[in-house]
This record gives C-alpha cells, sequence and structure tokens, in this order.
C-alpha cells in the first residue's frame, strides 16, 4: 500500500467521521447552515471553487483503479468531490440547495444521509491506521 494512499484513507476517514460526528451532535444547527449556504449564490460558488480545487487535488495525487478496495475507495471520493464541485459551480442558484434542503429537513432523512460518510469514514480509518505505509 501506498504511503499517499494510507495518508488519504486517514485524513478523509476521520475528517468524514468528525463532520457526522458534529452535524449528529448538531442536527438543527447543522440544517440551518445548510439552508444559509444554498441560499447564498457567492458562498455556494466559493464552495464550489474550493471543492473543484480540493477534488483536482486528489484526483491528480491519487487516480489508482486498482490495487484493492482501500485504494478504489480514495480515489473514488476524490472524483466525488471534484464532480460536486463542479455541480456547485454549474447548476443554477438555488437548485441543489431545494433538492438538499427538502431531504435533510425531515430527521430520519437527515440521519440516512449521514451513512455514506459515515461508513466511508468508517472504512478508510480503519484502513489507514490498520496498515503501515509503504514509499
Amino acid at each position: 500500500m501506498s504511503s499517499r494512499t494510507v495518508y488519504l484513507s486517514r485524513l478523509i476517514g476521520l475528517y468524514c467521521l468528525l463532520i457526522v460526528f458534529s452535524m449528529v451532535i448538531h442536527r438543527q444547527e447543522s440544517v440551518g447552515s445548510i439552508v444559509a449556504l444554498f441560499n447564498s449564490p457567492a458562498v455556494m460558488f466559493a464552495l464550489g471553487i474550493v471543492t473543484v480545487a480540493a477534488g483536482l487535488a486528489m484526483v491528480l495525487a491519487h487516480n489508482i483503479w486498482s490495487g484493492g478496495a482501500q485504494t478504489v475507495v480514495v480515489t473514488l471520493v476524490g472524483w466525488l468531490a471534484l464532480i460536486k464541485g463542479l455541480l456547485f459551480l454549474l447548476l443554477p442558484a438555488g437548485m441543489e440547495g431545494e433538492i438538499l434542503v427538502s431531504w435533510l429537513r425531515s430527521p430520519s432523512y437527515f440521519y440516512v444521509s449521514l451513512v455514506p460518510s459515515l461508513l466511508i469514514g468508517i472504512y478508510l480509518t480503519y484502513c489507514g491506521f490498520r496498515i503501515k505505509a509503504h514509499s
């Protein structure tokens, strides 16, 4: 396993776990912040720029489609970040917000929407700290 894969597994895994934990503890504030975020085209544009940059960095640094599930999951997360950033930049203002906000306002849907990030976080954190990196 490459040191880059191990590092990104740890980074993405811990990031996902911490964000999910924070959002569960502060559900109302999280939904309110997301609603405010999606109602601000300028902030969405800035978020899109940052997300595209992060996605591009991960895709350029780790576009590896073989070598095991952990490696492929890290690559998929990079591609998904890039696609998400492009959607933030290219979709008409408010479109993505309406879809997401209607989903998040329901408590059961809110928690269901966190499950993929939680599972990715658990998996990548476990794999990232279980395996020693090789250069």
